[in-house]
């Protein structure tokens, strides 16, 4: 079974994919017109939406791979680098296009069922979250593994909830530049998971990165 330092860096790297704070402003714009009612049935959808598709991924994920001839390695790659050009953007106070473009939420905007697209995916499991939980999946020793890191992810997206039944006094208190700085630091440490990623998955595919063995 994995230690409990594996497992905080998990629920940190979770944490900081859903980023609960970051999608407040998404929220307050697209239920703008929503009575709290319909604003509160909004959030348990876009929660639950979230929850279900990582945990797909986390439980999925894998023999999907297998099925796509597709190694760990080289989606590990491809997901450290979906993660570095999302903490690029966070690094500038901005939402990544890869995490959900402006179009999609000037579309939402427009219509009532909101919850599920683009709130649950890809506003808080977008493809960077659903890369992580595919490869904590893949990392996972047995099912204990991954009764654990499903609790972390429950646990991730109950932070997510709350943020959301907070979105008003949290915007109204921290504002947009109290927002932004927060954003930044959690692109901060997205750009770290971001290389260990990447660079875990290059020394698979590559083995001559990790030098020689003395």
């Amino acid at each position: 079974m994995r230690n409990w330092k594996s497992y905080a860096e998990i629920a940190i790297a979770l944490f900081v994919l859903l980023d609960p704070i970051g999608a407040v402003p998404v929220f307050v714009t697209l239920t703008a017109n929503n009575t709290p009612e319909e604003r509160k049935r909004t959030i348990d959808r876009a929660a639950t939406t979230a929850f279900i598709v990582l945990m797909i991924a986390l439980l999925v994920g894998d023999p999907l791979l297998h099925i796509l001839g597709i190694s760990i390695a080289s989606f590990t790659v491809g997901g450290g680098i979906i993660l570095m050009m999302m903490a690029i953007a966070m690094l500038h106070g901005r939402p990544s296009r890869v995490h959900r473009a402006d179009e999609e939420v000037d579309e939402a905007a427009r219509k009532m069922a909101v919850a599920v697209v683009p709130l649950g995916v890809p506003v808080a499991a977008g493809p960077g979250a659903i890369s992580a939980a595919l490869i904590y999946g893949e990392r996972a020793k047995n099912w204990a593994d991954d009764a654990v890191i499903l609790g972390i992810i429950g646990v991730v997206v109950i932070f997510l909830w709350i943020a959301l039944r907070l979105a008003g006094p949290t915007k109204r208190i921290l504002g947009t530049t109290g927002i932004n700085v927060v954003t930044r630091l959690l692109g901060l440490i997205l750009m770290a998971v971001a290389v260990e990623f990447i660079a875990k998955g290059l020394t698979e595919l590559l083995p001559g990165l990790r030098g020689p063995v003395l």
